[in-house]
């Protein structure tokens, strides 16, 4: 009992001190929005967003999903997974390549005036700066220093707000969008050179791998040949990963884009306030499920089912409460603070967010639900399905965002997480738990009893 306890401590312990780095990082986040929106005229604080949500969609082509491997590899294989690490940044160094010249091509011969063009190529370290972060954080969460993973979040966050800060206390009452970006390459190369250390530690082998015994660990000089590990392979196994993230975003931002070549800049502004309200509150789930169960359920999911089943049942149900919470607070809040903060040329941002609050619940929800879909052999599944809600978002973003505008892409952002949570939940009830489903919830609730 009293290690149970000290086990249910640990764990509140690190969730505790991640969610506290997050929402710091979150506020963080937020409160530079607050400055940019407010230092910037819409149309400018609309350009720069529809340009940071243009790197921020294909900066996961950098990398291309190793960080989600890695936390997979090393839960099923333990210390074994290090075979893994060489190939993956090789890998990591072809599909980097690829990514910056493909981002050119868009920066320079994209559908935008001259402005944006030289906006976007101030913003390509951002893409360097998303892939580092993304592979340190990987690393940080194997070892679990959720301590240390904390802080590596906090710190771009708040290296870019100190900066901006300085910049507008120092006279410069209007800082333009290339002042801006400027700031954002500069943390990037910081992360970057920071995430050089990690890394070139962590390939040296100085790593601290939680959850496996090394003991267990072969020899490398002992392994079978056949377990090496080629770049191809790499590829085999990321490809899931890097969609689904890419996926992703296409669904929860790539409205911003969209409204700034369909409606405007200022629509991609003040649809933009919403958006960063939304990405604050959809910080829970996140910290939950990807900075700290991750890991966890890629064992269980292997090791321990009963106890892979009981945090989905439970995660299930908590996640739908705090979601309605969330939703309610979003709606009565938003009419006076929007424009307390933000300033009154956004009010209409009101309308937008009140619309995005419903999401709020579903993607609480399909956070719990979609976890599971992400160990074993089932992420394969769970790309094809968030590559099917991604063409449902383009094009209802393309039907509603000509008549309706920002609101348009507010009501297809609902539907588009409506449609992921009913297919993640349809996938997990019968394609992850399977026929033995009401065996193992019986098992659960007379053991709960």
């Amino acid at each position: 009992m009293l290690k149970k306890d000290s086990s249910i401590r640990k764990a509140l312990g690190a969730v505790s001190l991640l969610w506290f780095g997050s929402l710091a990082g979150a506020g963080l986040a937020f409160f530079t929005q607050v400055i940019l929106a407010r230092e910037l005229t819409p149309e400018g604080y609309g350009v720069f967003a529809a340009a940071l949500a243009t790197v921020t969609l294909l900066a996961p082509l950098a990398g291309f999903g190793v960080q989600g491997v890695w936390l997979k590899v090393f839960g099923s294989e333990g210390w074994q997974g290090t075979r893994w690490l060489s190939p993956s940044f090789r890998f990591v160094t072809l599909s980097t390549a690829a990514t910056l010249s493909l981002f050119f091509v868009w920066a320079a011969w994209g559908p935008h005036d001259e402005s944006t063009t030289q906006l976007l190529f101030w913003l390509l370290p951002v893409i360097l700066g998303y892939l580092f972060m993304e592979l340190v954080s990987s690393k940080l969460l194997l070892e679990e220093r959720f301590r240390s993973l904390a802080l590596w979040q906090l710190l771009p966050h708040f290296t870019r707000l100190v900066l901006i800060l300085l910049i507008v206390f120092a006279g410069v009452s209007n800082p333009n969008v290339i002042t801006v970006a400027v700031v954002y390459a500069l943390v990037a190369i910081v992360v970057l050179v920071l995430g050089c250390v990690h890394l070139k530690a962590m390939a040296g082998g100085r790593f601290a791998l939680k959850g496996h015994s090394r003991m267990a660990e072969p020899e490398k000089k002992n392994l079978d040949p056949i377990a090496s590990v080629r770049v191809a392979d790499v590829l085999t196994q990321t490809w899931p990963f890097g969609l689904a993230t890419i996926f992703h975003l296409v669904y929860f931002q790539s409205d911003i884009i969209l409204l700034k070549y369909i409606a405007g800049d200022e629509a991609a502004g003040v649809y933009n306030v919403a958006f960063t309200v939304m990405a604050a509150v959809y910080l829970l789930p996140s910290v939950i499920y990807q900075k700290f169960l991750l890991p966890k359920m890629h064992r269980w999911a292997n090791h321990d089912r009963k106890r892979f089943y009981q945090v989905y049942r439970q995660g299930n149900v908590a996640m739908l409460v705090l979601g309605v919470l969330a939703m309610l607070a979003i709606w009565g809040a938003a009419f006076w603070a929007i424009p307390l903060l933000f300033g009154a040329e956004y009010r209409q941002s009101f309308v937008i967010v009140n619309i995005l609050a419903v999401c709020a619940p579903v993607v609480f929800v399909a956070s719990s639900v979609g976890a599971t879909l992400v160990t074993q052999e089932h992420m394969a599944r769970k790309v094809k399905y968030m590559g099917i809600v991604a063409g449902l978002n383009i094009v209802l973003n393309f039907a509603l965002i000509p008549e309706f505008g920002a609101v348009g892409a507010a009501v297809a952002t609902v539907i588009s997480n409506l449609a992921l949570l009913v297919i993640y939940y349809v996938a997990a009830q019968y394609l992850v738990f399977g026929p033995d489903l009401k065996c193992v919830a019986r098992a659960i609730d007379g053991f709960e009893r």
